[in-house]
């Protein structure tokens, strides 16, 4: 070929490369841009913003629990996406986190204001609480925040609860001031109380009452006026196709009642144990549990149940004392009849290591009678329902569920209709007629009561917290340092 071919070839050629590279330019430019929720699906990751607490992410009895982690979860599954946690230090770098981005979403419990609603996006709420404000058993109890003095009450900076304290303050309570306490979250700020380094505090509903059963001294003077609304938070971008995904999956798990599931697995049997049960629950675990821990891992080793949970059932029992007996006859730890002894070879009821081992295979015996659909932990909360009240009325309750067209498989259905099996227009149209099926309702939240309470000992890495619960009085008080050392 000619020089001057070639070199035409060359111009042809280069003209052609340009051509085709505009071409891809235009077209890509005409493609729209990788939404957010299609990066996270990508690279298989959401990553969530919460704290540490008994209502958000906590150790639980298999790994982490709670209930926003649960939801949580539950969103990522429905994503497609694994689910990875980042704990900041407290409600303002939480908050900042979701503001900058660096996390995709914020799921700690947080109440929707309008100071918030400027930094960044809600989803829609999951749930509504009031706030309380709690004061030590056996002070002063205020009625109104017109009895709080200045100093007297302590809150979070940031939170919502200092959120509803500055409208109440611009609206109602001109006299009313406070100390902002930052780098902590409301479980200090309980053990506080708990201890009488503060006077007053608010915390939500739902954390007072599983809290209360931790920190004996912690007490509600009263509610604030209206519950508030808690929802997700997500960065403030143009970008809506995550808050989309999360608002279609909050009014999905919403309608087909997984919502209020996880509501009532987490906070259905909370609120149960009063000061007198609290104080002796942790007296017992000091005093009696250390003689028979070792007879009740051994029965969970042997049956595969949960030792902690044996030992919730054994204490809802006899409260530990291998020689308690009841005017029936049952006897033992495991409060076991004569039959039931029988038939698990135990030759001494009062003997604790038989009565343990024997009540546990026996448990396992009788979980058979709940059908194999049913899975946990609905299936032990059936189990010992049936185990209390007799499967004949436990059946008997499940058909009044269904009859009512909910799921005859799910404990907090089930519960709900237990206590109708004393009331004649209903005990009459089923097969076992009455029942007194509120005490099977009892018997089930105590032990879960008892449970949450012994998983959590096991648990925690707080040696000083649980040397405090065991201890007769709550020891030295200890005061949280106040954030920028000013009041509101």
């Amino acid at each position: 070929m000619k020089a001057g071919a070639q070199r035409r070839y060359a111009v042809l050629l280069a003209a052609g490369l340009l051509a085709c590279g505009a071409l891809a330019l235009w077209m890509l430019a005409q493609r729209p841009p990788v939404s957010l929720l299609e990066r996270i699906q990508r690279s298989g990751e959401l990553v969530v913003a919460t704290r540490l607490g008994p209502t958000t992410y906590h150790a639980g009895a298999a790994g982490p629990d709670g209930f926003e982690y649960a939801l949580a979860k539950e969103f990522g599954r429905a994503l497609g996406v694994g689910v990875r946690f980042e704990f900041p230090a407290d409600v303002e770098a939480l908050l900042d986190a979701t503001t900058r981005g660096t996390v995709h979403i914020a799921a700690a419990g947080l109440s929707i204001n309008e100071q918030r609603n400027h930094r960044v996006h809600f989803t829609l709420p999951y749930q509504y609480q009031t706030e309380q404000l709690v004061y030590r058993r056996g002070s002063r109890r205020p009625r109104s925040l017109a009895d709080v003095e200045p100093g007297e009450l302590h809150v979070i900076a940031g939170s919502g609860q200092e959120a509803a304290l500055i409208e109440l303050r611009d609206t109602a309570y001109p006299q009313l001031r406070w100390e902002r306490l930052g780098g902590t979250g409301p479980e200090t700020l309980l053990a506080a109380l708990d201890q009488g380094g503060i006077r007053y505090t608010l915390a939500g509903a739902n954390e007072v009452e599983l809290s209360r059963r931790l920190y004996r001294y912690v007490a509600v003077a009263f509610e604030l006026d209206e519950p508030r609304a808690l929802a997700w938070a997500l960065p403030p971008t143009q970008d809506r196709s995550l808050l989309d995904a999360a608002n279609a999956f909050l009014a999905e798990v919403q309608a087909d009642g997984r919502l209020q599931r996880l509501y009532a697995r987490y906070y259905g049997h909370a609120g149960r144990m009063n000061f007198v049960e609290t104080r002796d629950f942790w007296r017992n675990v000091r005093d009696r549990l250390p003689r028979y821990r070792g007879y009740f891992e051994r029965a969970g080793e042997i049956t595969g149940i949960d030792w902690r949970l044996l030992a919730a059932i054994g204490y809802q029992e006899s409260h530990w004392q291998a020689d308690a007996i009841s005017p029936t006859g049952v006897r033992g730890i495991m409060m076991l009849t004569e039959a039931t002894a029988t038939q698990m070879k135990v030759g001494d009821r009062d003997d604790a290591e038989q009565s343990i081992v024997g009540g546990a295979r026996y448990l396992r015996v009788i979980e058979k009678k709940i059908p194999r659909r049913i899975r946990e932990p609905n299936r032990m909360w059936l189990t010992l329902a049936g185990y209390n009240v007799g499967f004949g009325h436990l059946e008997d309750a499940r058909i009044l569920t269904e009859r009512d067209g909910a799921n005859p498989d799910l404990w907090m259905e089930v519960k709900q209709r237990l206590p109708l099996l004393a009331d004649k227009a209903h005990y009459s149209t089923v097969k076992r007629g009455f029942a007194r099926g509120q005490e099977p309702v009892d018997y089930v939240d105590n032990i879960r009561n008892y449970y949450d309470l012994l998983v959590w000992y096991t648990t925690t890495t707080d040696a000083n917290m649980r040397h405090r619960l065991l201890a007769e009085e709550p020891g030295e008080p200890v005061i949280p340092p106040v954030a920028n050392a000013t009041a509101r």
